[in-house]
């Protein structure tokens, strides 16, 4: 708390900084095994795929699928493409709790992400390879970047005997099956 909190993002940041000083405080006060998981950008099956109010895997896949649907010539992506992401497939998300459960995690919080970073260019190009529109990808880089890198260290987690199991490739193509099923 020794700096101003990013606006967009500040009434979910105070709701986790506050779930943390609460479970640090239960721990403290009580001795309860309080364990707060910090995931970085979560996808996968049931996310939220609007074109407008997704986050970026969604929002890519969502988006490319209707422009090859549609025949475009032209897909446009905000930015540059060079800020880096880290993502986690959902369903490590769910082995990560499942292990928290299972092995009685010492108190504390614990960073959960794959380790794995890449760029938003590359990122499109992975969604593209899968989806195969066939037309030309422009970079606007009329519009922000956001953040220029978002990774996070999650070796505190790891040391308990966690790693994640869906690289992104294969976290990918099960995300925009899922999508082609259900939209």
């Amino acid at each position: 708390m020794k700096g101003t909190l990013e606006p967009t993002n500040s009434p979910y940041a105070m709701a986790k900084l506050t779930a943390i000083e609460l479970g640090d405080c239960l721990t403290k006060q009580f001795g309860h095994n309080i364990v707060n998981l910090m995931p970085t950008n979560l996808y996968g099956p049931n996310d939220n795929f609007s074109p407008n109010e997704s986050h970026v895997i969604p929002g890519l896949i969502s988006k490319l699928h209707s422009a090859k649907l549609n025949a475009s010539k032209v897909f446009e992506v905000w930015g540059t493409g060079k800020p880096l992401r880290e993502f986690l497939y959902v369903d490590d998300l769910a082995n990560a709790i499942q292990h928290v459960i299972s092995n009685q995690v010492p108190a504390g919080l614990y960073n959960v992400g794959s380790g794995y970073e890449i760029s938003i260019r590359e990122l499109v190009e992975k969604i593209n390879k899968i989806i195969e529109f066939k037309g030309e990808i422009n970079f606007n880089d009329s519009f922000p970047d956001g953040n220029p890198r978002k990774l996070l260290n999650s070796n505190k987690f790891f040391a308990t005997g966690w790693r994640p199991e869906t690289d992104l490739d294969l976290g990918l193509q099960k995300t925009y099956s899922w999508y082609k099923n259900n939209y």
